[in-house]
């Protein structure tokens, strides 16, 4: 593995946002090992931290933004595709302003910029994410795959279907990514627009100072006032883009990637993926399980006991938003010697009761509620939809609704291999440990 490395000197930009047209300054500074892209929001007091991870994607509209509580830097994606053409591990990117320069709509202002500060390696390996098995997201008619590639590389198919519109039409791109090819291939490639959708955005104030003399506007005859760099232009930022998205993955990733129609949504959605699968890799290499709460930590959460303990892994938590759990279920559970003795099938019950459990391990994420019980108060629209059995793995989600000082209120879902079996929303009522 390669060591990771930050830029050797610092650097700055400044320019205007390309959405909002508010003006920006940029700094770029080295940073230590292990810290990864970071953002600094200057202009606020105090200075937030954003890191350059999806987890802290927000939803934005044809583009991407990072967001820590109420802050935000928007339209990151450009200068994060030219971090990872780069292979830059670690920087520190000090905003004054509330998006990223648009420049001419490209990566290359960026690229440039960045080059030109030089590498320092540092002495720690770089964090590497080898796709494995694939993974695919569809959406709307829109799809992309994650799908293993003999070799270190990192190869992209783009398939742009702009067949109603004459002036794009239909392009499609495959390469294989590295600094030279993003540097001559892609980074000059600039964001474009419909002149429908030019007109539309700008009667509503979005990007109201550009012309398209500024940013490629095409009608169905081409751009207006402009020329393509290359032939295939839009297809090429659509890559840019991809790229940009992807290295919120925070890691460098290797196998190929193919996508039909995707946009910064379908994305970020197999960003989160990927990453998802990459800690889990991690967990497994340090402590052989993909548990972020095993029974023993469970066990420290919640007051449940045998029989009663119904989950016995956790996999996935983000934040106090949304868990992940896992209950196995087998014959020698204790309720299946009377439900029923000639058909074993889960009570639905206590399939309703994993799900309770699970919530309670999620709002117990949160540090004002540490020490406090969610105890059932109540629940709404209960389905039983699929009989569970000895064998199956249920796997149990919950997403917090509103969470209150006293109550709490999340939607769940109990899946056996990806079919759902059973749904509710549950709200609790959220006591002292010692009350109970």
């Amino acid at each position: 593995m390669k060591p990771q490395r930050t830029i050797a000197e610092e650097a700055k930009l400044a320019g205007k946002g390309m959405f909002g047209g508010a003006d920006t300054k940029v700094r770029f500074a080295p940073a230590d090992v292990d810290t990864g892209v970071v953002f600094i929001r200057t202009d606020v007091e105090p200075p937030v931290r954003i890191e350059a991870n999806i987890k802290n994607i927000t939803e934005r509209m044809r583009r991407s933004a990072l967001r820590k509580g109420d802050v935000a830097v928007e339209t990151t994606e450009h200068c994060m595709a030219a971090v990872s053409a780069l292979e830059i591990d670690n920087l520190i990117i000090e905003v004054e302003g509330p998006e990223m320069p648009g420049f001419d709509g490209g990566s290359l202002e960026y690229f440039k910029t960045l080059k030109k500060c030089g590498y320092t390696e540092q002495q720690r390996p770089r964090r590497e994410f080898t796709i494995t098995e694939p993974v695919v997201i569809s959406e709307a008619g829109a799809s992309i795959y994650a799908l293993p590639c003999e070799g270190q590389a990192l190869e992209i198919t783009y398939d742009m279907d702009y067949t109603k519109h004459t002036g794009i039409g239909r392009q499609q791109l495959t390469c294989t990514l590295s600094t030279d090819y993003f540097e001559n291939y892609l980074a000059p490639a600039r964001t474009f627009l419909l002149e429908a959708e030019a007109r539309q955005f700008q009667s509503h104030g979005i990007g109201a100072h550009l012309s398209p003399k500024e940013i490629l506007v095409i009608s169905s005859d081409g751009p207006i006032k402009n020329s393509f760099r290359f032939p295939d232009e839009c297809v090429r930022h659509k890559v840019v883009d991809l790229i940009g998205d992807l290295s919120l993955v925070g890691r460098k990733i290797f196998g190929r990637i193919v996508a039909y129609k995707s946009g910064h949504n379908l994305n970020q959605k197999l960003a989160a993926k990927l990453l998802e699968m990459a800690e889990q890799r991690d967990r497994i290499s340090k402590s052989g399980t993909d548990a972020l709460l095993d029974i023993r930590r469970i066990q420290k959460i919640l007051p449940h006991r045998y029989p009663f303990l119904l989950v016995d892994k956790v996999i996935e938590i983000d934040g106090d938003k949304s868990i992940k759990g896992i209950k196995n279920v087998t014959f020698n559970e204790l309720f299946f010697q009377g439900h029923f003795p000639g058909t074993p099938i889960m009570p639905g019950v206590l399939i309703l009761e994993a799900m309770a459990q699970v919530s309670g391990l999620l709002f117990a994420q949160k540090l004002e509620l540490t020490g406090k019980l969610a105890v059932l108060l109540g629940m709404d629209a209960v389905k039983i939809r699929k009989a569970v059995v000895p064998g199956d793995q249920l796997v149990l989600t919950a997403e917090t609704v509103r969470v209150r000082s006293k109550t709490a209120i999340c939607k769940c879902q109990a899946l056996v291999s990806g079919i759902l079996a059973a749904e509710a929303q549950i709200m609790f009522m959220l006591v002292d440990d010692d009350a109970v």
